[in-house]
């Protein structure tokens, strides 16, 4: 089943260009919009991205540590919540997917960083 080339455009014209490249194995920060009531506000999420899902409504979930707990968060490419993505580090991984960083702790979780200079 084809889609349609009407489709096909508007999909292409809700695709965010803003947005830098980055993979899994990088240390992100997700700038997101939070609104309080009558205010909003910008809450950074800074982690490992462990897994990227393609395609127009494409998702990227980025894991971190806090106080001991690991916390996930999935977030949609094309999303207004989204407000900017700064890749802070890359690292070298071998897998599309990095669920094995769930069952590690401490020193073992680290990955081995790129040099980007």
């Amino acid at each position: 089943m084809s889609t349609s080339p009407i489709i096909t455009k508007l999909l292409a014209k809700a695709q965010r260009t803003d947005l830098p490249s980055f993979r899994p194995g990088d240390t992100v920060r997700v700038q997101v919009r939070i609104k309080e009531g009558e205010k909003e506000r910008l809450q950074a999420f800074e982690g490992i991205v462990i897994k990227m899902r393609g395609g127009p409504q494409g998702s990227f979930t980025v894991r971190k540590m806090s106080f001991g707990q690991g916390v996930e968060r999935i977030f949609p490419l094309n999303a207004k919540v989204l407000d900017k993505i700064d890749v802070l580090r890359s690292a070298k991984v071998r897998r599309a997917k990095l669920y094995y960083l769930r069952a590690l702790r401490g020193k073992a979780a680290r990955l081995k960083e790129l040099d980007t200079r």
